[in-house]
C-alpha cells in the first residue's frame, strides 16, 4: 500500500474518511462535506445516533455533490482521550473496512482533532502506521482466490493534515518499524520445510545491505566452541544447526553494545518427548524469538538508530531420528555447565543457554534481552494479552514496561527466586532442563538466569503474543511481529546517543 500525506482536500476520488471526536462529529472538515452534500451527511449522522464515539463510523455511498465514492465519519471518542494507539486502530479499521468492498483508495481526513498529548505530526503518522500494519498479508502459496471474493485490497492512502510536512518526518521512522514487523510476520509465518535452520540465516544475510554485519556458525565452529547444549536439541534433524550474529553499530565506536538473543526452534516436534498430533503444525512458529530479533535488527538499521546492537540467533530443528537426544541425556554447555535433559520437548531452554552465554561472553554488552516462545505455562498465567517478563534487574524491566504500554506490547514482570531456582537441580549434573508441572513458565527462566553470569538480562516469554495471537484492527497476520516495537521503543527511548 502506498501511503502519501498531503493538505486537505474534498476532491480526490475514492473512498473518504474523516476522523471526528465526539460531541463535534459535524465541524471543520465534516461541516464542508456536509454543506457540499446539501445535509445528507447531516441526516446520517441523525438517523444513525452518531455522536463521535470511539469505534462508530457512520458512512454514506455514492454521493451527489462531491467527487468520493463514499463519506465515511470515524469517531475518535473524547477528545482527551484521543492516543496513539486509538489512532493506529482507526487506521487499520477503516483500511479493514474499505478492503471489503471495490474501492481500492482511501483518503483520511484529520482537521481540528484537540489531543492535548499529541501533536497534530504525530496524529496523522499514527493514522498512517495502523493503516500501514494492517495492509500486511501473507499469501504467496495461495494460488486461486475464492470465486466470491469481490474484494480489493487498499492500493493507496492519503492522510490529510495542516501539517503533512512534519507527519511524514514522523512516519518515515514508523515505517522502519513496520518494515521490521513485516518482516518478522514473514519468517513467523512461513512453512518449516521452507524455512528450515539453513535458509533462515541465508535470509538474514540480507540486512548487510543496510549496514548490518551478519555472521552465521555451522556445527563445526559451534562444536570447537563447546556449544553441546545447543547442538543437542538439533541431533534428530537432517538439517544442520546455525547460529547467527548480527552487529549494527551505529553508536560511538568503543560503546558497550545492547544485545538481543532469541530462540529459533524452526519446528518443533518435542523430539523423543514427542507432542500430540492436534496443532503441531503450530509448532512452525517456534523461532518466533529469532524472527523478532531479525526484525528489530532491520528496523535499527533502516532507520540508523546511533546505538550498537547485537542479535544472536540459534537455528535448529528438533526432530525424533534415532541420532536424537534422549530424556536422561546429559549435555555440557558452552559455560561448562552440565545439564541432564529430562523432556526433550523442553528445548528452546537449551538453545538460549549457549546462545547467552556466547553472548555475554563475546560483546560484555550493556544488558541482554531474549525473546522465546518458550513455554505454553505463560499462556496458562497470562492468556495472550502480555507476554511474560522475567529479569535480574528491577531498571530493565521498568524500561521494557515503559516502552510496552506506550507501543501497545504489554509485559507482565514474574517472580523469580531461590526457592523456583531449586527446582531445576539435578541428581546426576548441574541442573536438569524442567522443574516440574508447577511455575513452569518460572523454572524455565531460572534455567536461562544461570546462563547470563550476572549481566543485565531480561527473558520475554512470548508463546502468546508472537503466533496465533488475538487479531485486532492492526493485525489481521497468524505472525503477529511481537516485540519489534516494545524493543525499538525501549533502545530509542533510553540506549540511543
Amino acid at each position: 500500500m502506498n501511503i502519501t500525506f498531503a493538505d486537505i482536500s474534498l476532491a480526490k476520488p475514492g473512498a473518504l474518511a474523516v476522523l471526528v471526536t465526539e460531541g463535534a462529529a459535524l465541524q471543520g472538515v465534516a461541516a464542508d462535506i456536509d454543506g457540499k452534500l446539501g445535509g445528507a451527511l447531516k441526516r446520517a449522522v441523525k438517523a444513525a445516533g452518531f455522536t463521535g464515539k470511539s469505534g462508530t463510523y457512520v458512512e454514506l455511498v455514492g454521493p451527489q455533490g462531491i467527487g468520493a465514492s463514499r463519506v465515511l465519519l470515524a469517531g475518535l471518542g473524547k477528545s482527551a482521550a484521543v492516543s496513539s494507539a486509538g489512532l493506529e486502530k482507526v487506521g487499520g479499521e477503516l483500511v479493514g473496512r474499505i478492503g471489503k468492498t471495490k474501492d481500492t483508495a482511501l483518503a483520511i481526513v484529520l482537521d481540528g482533532i484537540a489531543a492535548p498529548k499529541l501533536p497534530a505530526a504525530d496524529a496523522a503518522a499514527r493514522v498512517a502506521f495502523g493503516a500501514k500494519l494492517r495492509s500486511y498479508s501473507f499469501e504467496k502459496y495461495k494460488t486461486k482466490k475464492k470465486d466470491d471474493d469481490a474484494k480489493k485490497d487498499v492500493k493507496s492512502l492519503t492522510v490529510m493534515t495542516r501539517a503533512a510536512a512534519s507527519a511524514r518526518k514522523e512516519y518515515a521512522v514508523l515505517s522502519k518499524v513496520a518494515e521490521g514487523m513485516f518482516l518478522t510476520r514473514d519468517l513467523v509465518n512461513e512453512p518449516a520445510n521452507i524455512l528450515f535452520p539453513a535458509e533462515f540465516a541465508k535470509r538474514t544475510k540480507a540486512l548487510s545491505k543496510l549496514g548490518v554485519k551478519v555472521e552465521v556458525l555451522g556445527e563445526a565452529q559451534m562444536k570447537k566452541l563447546g556449544m553441546g547444549s545447543l547442538l543437542g536439541v538439533g541431533y534428530g534433524s537432517q538439517h544442520q544447526s546455525q547460529l547467527v550474529v548480527m552487529r549494527w553499530m551505529g553508536g560511538k565506536t568503543g560503546d558497550k553494545p545492547v544485545a538481543f538473543v532469541g530462540k529459533g526452534v524452526c519446528f518443533d516436534t518435542g523430539g523423543i518427548s514427542l507432542k500430540p498430533a492436534a496443532s503441531m503444525e503450530d509448532m512452525k512458529g517456534d523461532m518466533g524469538g529469532a524472527a523478532c530479533v531479525t526484525g528489530l535488527m532491520h528496523t535499527l538499521a533502516a532507520r540508523k538508530a546511533k546505538v550498537n546492537a547485537i542479535g544472536v540467533i540459534g537455528l535448529v530443528e528438533n526432530m525424533p531420528d534415532g541420532k536424537a537426544q534422549r530424556p536422561g541425556d546429559i549435555v555440557t554447555s558452552m559455560s561448562g555447565q552440565t545439564i541432564e535433559v529430562i523432556n526433550t520437548d523442553a528445548e528452546g531452554r537449551l538453545v538460549l543457554a549457549d546462545a547467552l552465554w556466547y553472548t555475554q561472553n563475546r560483546f560484555k554488552p550493556k544488558f541482554m534481552i531474549d525473546l522465546a516462545t518458550l513455554t505454553g505455562a505463560i499462556m496458562v498465567a497470562l492468556g495472550k494479552e502480555y507476554a511474560g517478563l522475567f529479569s535480574n534487574d528491577d531498571k530493565l524491566s521498568k524500561q521494557l514496561g515503559s516502552a510496552g504500554d506506550a507501543e501497545g506490547e504489554k509485559v507482565w514482570r514474574m517472580p523469580m527466586g531461590s526457592a523456583y531456582d531449586k527446582l531445576i537441580d539435578s541428581r546426576f549434573a548441574d541442573m536438569k532442563n524442567v522443574g516440574g508441572r508447577d511455575g513452569g513458565s518460572i523454572t524455565a527462566a531460572q534455567f536461562l538466569q544461570r546462563f547470563v553470569n550476572k549481566v543485565p538480562w531480561a527473558h520475554l516469554d512470548i508463546a502468546g503474543t508472537a503466533m496465533a495471537s488475538p487479531q485486532t484492527a492492526t493485525n489481521q497476520s497468524w505472525g503477529s511481529g511481537w516485540g519489534v516495537r516494545i524493543l525499538n521503543r525501549l533502545v530509542a527511548d533510553n540506549y540511543e546517543r
